[in-house]
């Protein structure tokens, strides 16, 4: 495979038939003409790079720490720069794009199979695996490329072409489409796949979209359309009516020894009854972020950021010093410079173990059960119903809180209707910035928000979401999502401001795909 889109078909050598010269096929594998091939086919329908990295640096978990720390990766700086993304990487665009789309080629292939040998009963499983493996790969791009969906302009913003069949020329001619159009393929191929889902398909269920990750899934995108209804029926049949069994075992973690390699294995186990969807991808991603002395200069810093907006601030959940608060601000390493918790570590692809040579692999849980509890918490906020948001926000507190305290709406209110707003303008340079607060003004993407107590509910979940999402680049679409404006400050010069209209929210397409003909996006 290489660059661009116009080479898809080429993602998938040995199972391509664009080679006409080929009048007889040398493998019998290369013929999908078994439901078993088809499944094994599936599992290469998973992207194999993740915009993690780059989302999460553009994000306001990240600060610069000063210029007497080296930039130890480019892309990073780029990233949290909002400058255009040249560096070449893992985790580049380019990679992202080429990673997602020939997950889509898969996918098409095998759908395709599926087609010709008669779309059958017994082939439904793998027809569902593969349109969710469709549906989820377009879905990353969207996320990254394109703006925030917005009901009221998504039918005039860009969207992305949507591959839904193999490519049979060279060169073919791929318009960019509307962000409706695209959304709306996502949604049809997602409705078509969950009631087809099926986990006896699977050796290890949670490497595939299993039925609970197909419903998470599809939480995530209803939450991320506001289809507030939607996203909380496909929750709760990932749920249930009391989810706190599947919620993850922070206490048992907590408990472990002090070992940051156990505890990160232990977070992305598959044992695990909060892990539903689990990727291993290309990804130097714990290696800038995790428990390194690397990637210093831009930081998820302790006194800024980790002490004021996030794991070791007191807050809802109680006070670190006290031996309360959050399971993970317990469970943190790094520098002062560049704190986080035991979630993500790296592993090494050996071509040559004697030599050392090889690739970084991260191993993330791309869906869970504490995030889609709080997609829903978030959908019932957003209706106002307020009794069944403050119970799912409790499921949260109770399971990821050493004291497991019960909050009411009251102390909600007063917590985050009393705390002030921290604007862009106080993203202020070195030295330590003394009016962070993890509240930040919303400008809604396509629907409103009322003051008082929906939006002090609002300001709560995202408040958690962005503790539970740490590490997994979701905390850079809650800002597209909800307008909000964020500061970089830089060393020695006044502070970068990501206005709610900023073209920078979206990030640009890879030079070789707009080489292709692929329309950009504005700058």
């Amino acid at each position: 495979m290489k660059n661009s889109l116009k080479y898809l078909l080429c993602a998938v050598v040995l199972l391509s038939s664009c080679d006409s010269f080929l009048d007889k096929v040398p493998d019998s594998r290369t013929e999908l003409n078994s439901a078993d091939k088809v499944t094994k086919l599936l599992v290469s329908a998973y992207p194999s790079f993740t915009s993690i990295l780059m989302a999460e640096m553009a994000s306001d978990n990240a600060m610069d720490n000063g210029s007497k720390y080296e930039v130890s990766d480019k892309l990073q700086e780029e990233a949290y720069l909002w400058d255009k993304l040249t560096a070449q990487s893992n985790d580049s665009p380019s990679n992202l794009w080429q990673g997602c789309y020939a997950s889509v080629a898969v996918a098409n292939q095998a759908l395709q199979a599926i087609d010709a040998m008669g779309n059958s009963a017994n082939l439904q499983p793998q027809r569902g695996e593969a349109l969710m493996c469709r549906a989820w790969a377009h879905f990353q791009l969207a996320l990254i490329f394109c703006k925030t969906y917005n009901p009221e302009t998504a039918s005039q913003d860009l969207g992305l072409p949507y591959s839904s069949a193999p490519e049979t020329t060279v060169k073919p001619n791929y318009k960019r489409g509307s962000l409706a159009q695209l959304y709306q393929n996502i949604q049809k191929d997602i409705e078509e796949a969950l009631p087809l889902i099926d986990n006896n398909l699977y050796s290890v269920p949670k490497y595939h979209f299993n039925r609970k990750a197909a419903y998470a899934f599809a939480a995530r995108f209803y939450l991320y359309t506001q289809q507030w209804e939607a996203c909380i029926e496909a929750a709760t049949e990932v749920l249930g009516s009391n989810p706190t069994s599947l919620l993850r075992n922070w206490n048992t973690i907590h408990n472990m020894a002090r070992d940051y390699e156990s505890r990160c294995n232990a977070y992305i186990a598959e044992s695990s009854a909060a892990n539903l969807l689990i990727q291993t991808a290309y990804s130097d991603m714990p290696f800038w972020l995790g428990a390194t002395a690397y990637g210093a200069r831009y930081g998820h810093n302790n006194v800024n950021i980790a002490q004021k907006e996030t794991y070791f601030m007191d807050g809802i959940w109680g006070n670190l010093d006290e031996g309360t608060g959050l399971y993970m601000g317990h469970s943190t390493w790094g520098l002062e410079q560049k704190v986080c918790y035991s979630k993500y570590s790296m592993y090494a692809e050996y071509t040559d173990k004697v030599a050392g040579t090889g690739y970084r692999r991260s191993v993330t849980v791309m869906l869970s059960t504490n995030e889609t509890l709080l997609c829903r918490a978030e959908a019932y906020a957003h209706l106002k119903d307020y009794d069944h948001s403050i119970q799912d926000i409790n499921y949260w507190i109770q399971t990821n809180t050493l004291d497991g305290k019960t909050i009411t709406a009251n102390s909600i209110d007063n917590i985050y209707g009393d705390m002030k707003y921290m604007e862009a303008t106080d993203g202020t340079p070195l030295p330590a910035n003394e009016n962070g607060t993890p509240k930040k003004r919303f400008h809604p993407v396509g629907f409103t928000v009322e003051d008082g107590r929906q939006e002090n509910f609002l300001q709560c979940i995202l408040h958690l979401r962005r503790c539970e999402t740490m590490m997994d680049g979701l905390r850079w679409f809650d800002i597209k999502r909800f307008g909000i404006e964020i500061a970089h400050n830089r060393d020695g010069m006044k502070a970068d401001i990501l206005h709610q209209d900023d073209p920078r929210r979206v990030f640009q397409i890879p030079d070789d795909v707009i080489s292709a003909g692929i329309e950009p996006n504005p700058r």
